[in-house]
């Protein structure tokens, strides 16, 4: 098995855009994507991908290969080659199209050759036999790839929305037989022999970045510094220790049995970058900058997302206790849909590490990692990214602390674990090598040439998806060995700065009017009786209620206003404009879809069929067994057909997922359980895989939280907690287009304290 090799060697990735007018949209349709674009909203030409990425399979003969190879994205359109096409012309190795059905999932961390990798997986919504996968040599690599993968299925979306022809064409190649081999392929491959090597393991592995990046949004990665919910932490400033800052939270010291703390610092790199240097076990690199968890060694990892490390310590840098420390502690990460990266740590118990002999079995403080990018200054080429680290430690020995800055403190593990983020700093800085290699991005944008044309592609023989550009079922050149590495210069890019301008909280908040115009005008709202909707979880009376529901206000969650496409401002939410009729908490034997045509369902009595329109949510969440929240939500008017909620109900799905936003907030609760969820909004549709189903007087959308193992990862959190969590979501469609602003919230939900075992059993 040959080791990983390490290369700074960066590819150039061009992003290429056609005129207005050669291919672009009048029809008003939004080609943005989710929460932001890879192109400049007046840009809806055709854009290119290009860059290096590790296609992973297994060939016809049972051998595990992972490749480089050169990935080229146009358009809908997706080629891979051997060799970058543009120095080396070359006849793509594979050809397929991105479809309407097309699902990109992040599978996380994966070690391939005794290297780590980040890795993409394909699949048809429709037919998940039709799967691929790729890898990225980081994180944010990974990013981006998905992000231009959106993008291509957004085209085809678009395609699908200019036209019936169209509309037949895309399910023509939707419907090809994707299995199997490919006979015109095979002329392509090169000195079959070297095909059997059995047992020698898969081809070397370079550390080649794609650095893939598009000229996108601001308001997609770098949107703001707060999140899109109130939050009730208050953080004062304590101290100020080379160059971080220490805050207490002195909010509530009744939450937990501690007190919050956390260390904040800014870098002059990429989170991306802070990101690779935090979860690298490499002995060598943490023995510069982090004087606890230096000697670290993986232990077992239970998916992409999740692992388990341990280290030892030696106490003279740290304790007075003569014996050896160790401890073991898990790392569970993920990334959110506005880029930041967040991990968190917990103290743990693996049977491969039990108690050893001659070290003090130490617990880790409950802790966590947020790392953002910052905005930088028009014209800069320095990227910058915050980065917190929060814990939570004991009281006595922090207040002693804040009192006698010469007390002990500074030779406790709390201590150590808050210096880490001076040690990343300083680290960075001083060596700029480290920026390189985890290096993102050589981006590039300009009009398409006028020999490049969409138009190539009609008539080649792609009717194919593209998980057969990944599939490993062919006899290709895919299963042979590289023979030269591609090599490229260094490049950098300039990314634009856009102001993000929240304001205080005192900002107007939306007006139910403006919400509105949601609903025909000219139809008299009915009035809905509230008694006679009556679901499996009750109705909370007050706040201290558990095991209940309730309906607050949009004041606790910010929105985008009037004037968000030009400021990015944001202003409190006002009135929701459904009003929440009930809500039931069932326990099912396996995720059921269309709860809404189910005759114990409210939709289906007497009072849910005057009702002029319901929007059901059903939050299917993976246990053992399943569980369902299904929330109701209803309108006292018929929905105005050309409004923004009725392009929204009778639209297609890719539009649908592209809107359907939730903003999630936890009011009460482990504040580990508050990192993990968050405050941002959170396009669904994007996250994890949602099913809309339109019938009478009713859209149910089935929200399969366990297709997605970053979203089982922090569910799985939650439940452990659920008991004492008060909960509130905010459900809204994403406005993209001015006419669209400001935003207003459909519906909110609090959920206070939910009982698991209290859920009602559905028969499907």
């Amino acid at each position: 098995m040959e080791k990983f090799i390490d290369s700074t060697t960066t590819t150039e990735v061009t992003v290429r855009k056609t005129p207005e007018g050669e291919g672009s949209e009048k029809d008003g349709s939004d080609s943005s994507g989710s929460g932001g674009s890879v192109l400049e909203d007046k840009e809806k030409g055709s854009s290119e991908y290009f860059g290096w990425v590790y296609h992973l399979g297994t060939n016809s003969i049972g051998h595990e290969y992972c490749h480089l190879r050169f990935l080229f994205i146009r358009g809908k359109y997706v080629e891979m080659y051997n060799r970058d096409p543009h120095e080396n012309p070359d006849i793509p190795i594979r050809r397929g199209v991105v479809g309407p059905t097309f699902i990109v999932e992040d599978l996380g961390r994966r070690e391939v050759n005794n290297g780590d990798l980040y890795v993409l997986k394909f699949y048809n919504r429709l037919d998940e036999t039709k799967k691929g996968e790729i890898a990225c040599a980081s994180a944010g690599e990974a990013r981006k790839w998905m992000e231009a993968f959106d993008h291509a299925k957004q085209c085809a979306e678009d395609e699908l929305l200019r036209g019936g022809s169209t509309r037949n064409k895309l399910n023509m190649e939707t419907e090809i037989n994707l299995e199997g081999h490919r006979p015109r392929m095979r002329r392509y491959a090169h000195e079959l022999k070297k095909l059997i090597k059995i047992g020698q393991g898969p081809e070397m592995l370079l550390r080649q970045s794609s650095d893939l990046q598009a000229a996108m949004r601001s308001d997609r990665y770098f949107e703001g510094e707060i999140g899109d919910a109130v939050e009730a932490h208050e953080w004062k400033c304590v101290r100020t220790i080379n160059g971080v800052r220490f805050f207490e939270d002195v909010s509530d010291f009744k939450n937990g049995k501690g007190v919050l703390v956390k260390a904040v610092g800014v870098i002059d790199t990429t989170a991306d970058t802070v990101f690779e240097v935090i979860l690298s076990v490499d002995r060598h690199q943490r023995y510069e900058w982090d004087t606890l968890t230096g000697d670290l060694e993986l232990v077992d990892s239970y998916s992409g997302h999740y692992d388990v490390v341990y280290g030892t310590h030696d106490p003279q840098y740290l304790t007075r206790w003569q014996s050896k420390r160790d401890f073991l502690f898990s790392r569970q990460w993920f990334r959110g849909q506005d880029g930041t990266y967040t991990i968190l740590q917990f103290p743990a118990i693996h049977k491969q590490r039990p108690p050893r002999s001659g070290y003090r079995r130490t617990k880790i403080n409950p802790s966590t990692w947020e790392i953002r990018n910052l905005n930088t200054p028009m014209g800069s080429n320095t990227m910058k990214c915050i980065v917190t680290q929060t814990l939570e430690i004991n009281q006595a020995g922090w207040f002693r602390w804040k009192t006698n800055h010469c007390s002990k403190f500074e030779k406790t593990i709390p201590y150590a674990l808050l210096s880490q983020v001076a040690g990343l700093k300083e680290y960075i800085g001083a060596n700029p090598a480290v920026k390189s290699i985890f290096a993102t991005t050589v981006v590039h944008s300009k009009a398409c040439d006028d020999s490049i044309r969409i138009s190539e592609y009609e008539d080649a023989e792609i009717n194919d998806e593209f998980y057969d550009a990944i599939s490993a079922d062919s006899l290709s050149s895919e299963e042979s060995d590289d023979e030269d590495e591609p090599t490229n210069e260094d490049k950098k890019v300039k990314l634009k700065n856009v102001a993000w301008a929240i304001t205080s909280l005192a900002l107007k908040r939306t007006s139910v009017m403006d919400a509105n115009k949601e609903l025909d005008p000219s139809e008299a709202a009915i009035d809905i009786d509230l008694s006679q909707f009556q679901g499996s979880l009750p109705e909370g009376k007050d706040e201290k209620d558990s095991n209940c529901w309730t309906s607050p206000g949009g004041m606790g969650f910010m929105i985008r206003g009037k004037n968000y496409l030009k400021d990015n401002s944001k202003v409190m939410g006002g009135e929701p404009l459904l009003k929440l009729l009930a809500v039931d908490w069932f326990k099912v034997d396996s995720a059921m879809d269309k709860v809404a045509l189910h005759p114990k369902c409210l939709v289906q009595t007497e009072a849910g069929k005057k009702i002029p329109f319901i929007l059901v949510i059903n939050l299917q969440i993976p246990a053992k067994p399943n569980y369902s929240m299904v929330l109701y939500y209803a309108a006292d008017r018929p929905v105005n057909e050309s409004s923004l909620l009725g392009k929204f109900i009778d639209g297609t799905d890719m539009f649908r997922d592209s809107r359907f936003k939730l903003i999630p907030s936890i009011i009460e609760g482990y504040w580990m359980v508050k990192r993990a969820v968050g405050t941002k909004a959170c396009l669904l549709g994007k996250a994890v895989t949602c099913k809309y189903h339109r019938q009478d007087n009713f859209l149910e959308i089935d929200v399969d939280i366990g297709s997605s193992a970053v979203a089982r990862s922090v569910i799985g959190l939650v439940l452990g907690y659920v008991t004492s969590l008060v909960v509130d979501l905010a459900i809204l469609i994403e406005a993209k287009e001015e006419a669209e602003l400001p935003e207003y919230i459909l519906g909110t939900v609090r959920l206070n304290r939910v009982r698991v075992e209290t859920a009602e059993h559905l028969e499907a």
